[in-house]
């Protein structure tokens, strides 16, 4: 039995990982990809199309799964929290750090998430702060430092610390986002929890789009393709392997996996938008990535 038992669980195991890449590598191209839209349309409001995209993709997921896609009456304003935190807050926020940032710049700084959600469960969920947690928490910090303070000759000055600050603002709020969810989980199965996250959080995004104003007779081939891509793959295909990976995965090994997406995002951005990629970037990606692991496993 145990031997009959060995090569589904083998399998079970591949196809988590094969999930958690396909993840890791569509977040990790959005990032480029965003950035590349900030030339066709306002921050918002590509953030906005691209969520209605998402929304669909996903909920319709959800129905095929035959999910429950109704929320649950007493869970709605949980429900409307975390989609101000973790789709609303987190998008317009590393969005609009983009105009200020590289793509490889905001994702390394977005991905301090990790730091931000081990320390808001001490207060919050009661979990011990260890040593080891502090110093990585420094340690991934001492990258962001590297990002902001350390630049090349012709830097941009207080621009990057803007938009450093925005994407960090936008971490701290998805981490919140997490660590509630925690201590408050939503009544709805996953994906359905996902897709109404999108769809509620988009709402605020697209009434931004009255403001912003933006043209879409501007958009290109190029720039449909991109807001396509952003909503099928980031926000669709994208939380739908995730939570595949989940299911099949430890969520340990599920947590440092993701952190190929900096790795992704990074290295795409380079290749993709011609961004630098030296030794200034490659250290900071290092520093952060180290103290994420460090801060996430102890």
């Amino acid at each position: 039995m145990g031997d009959v038992a060995r090569p589904a669980r083998a399998r079970v195991k591949w196809n988590g990982i094969s999930y958690l890449l396909i993840a890791s590598v569509v977040w990790g191209l959005n990032w480029p990809l965003i950035k590349f839209l900030l030339s066709e349309l306002p921050p918002l409001s590509a953030r906005a199309i691209a969520g209605v995209i998402g929304a669909a993709v996903t909920i319709g997921f959800a129905a095929m799964r035959g999910e429950t896609l109704i929320p649950p009456t007493n869970g709605l304003p949980r429900l409307l929290i975390a989609a101000a935190l973790n789709y609303t807050a987190w998008t317009a926020l590393t969005a609009l750090s983009l105009i200020w940032l590289h793509a490889s710049e905001a994702v390394i700084i977005s991905y301090t998430l990790p730091i931000w959600t081990a320390l808001l469960a001490r207060p919050l969920l009661g979990e011990r702060l260890t040593f080891a947690r502090g110093f990585g928490m420094a340690f991934g910090l001492s990258g962001v430092i590297l990002l902001v303070f350390v630049q090349p000759e012709g830097g941009r000055g207080w621009t990057t610390l803007l938009g450093a600050a925005l994407a960090l603002s936008g971490s701290v709020l998805f981490a919140l986002g997490a660590v509630l969810s925690k201590l408050t989980p939503l009544l709805m199965p996953p994906v359905a929890a996902v897709g109404w996250q999108i769809a509620l959080g988009t709402v605020p995004l697209l009434l931004a789009m009255f403001v912003e104003q933006p043209s879409f007779a501007a958009i290109d081939v190029r720039g449909w393709l991109a807001l396509t891509a952003s909503g099928v793959l980031a926000l669709g295909v994208g939380y739908i392997a995730w939570f595949a990976a989940l299911q099949r995965l430890p969520a340990s090994l599920v947590t440092i996996g993701s952190l190929l997406v900096p790795m992704i995002g990074v290295s795409s951005s380079g290749i993709l938008l011609g961004e630098p990629l030296g030794l200034r970037e490659c250290s900071a990606l290092a520093l952060t990535l180290s103290g994420v692991v460090i801060a996430s496993r102890w």
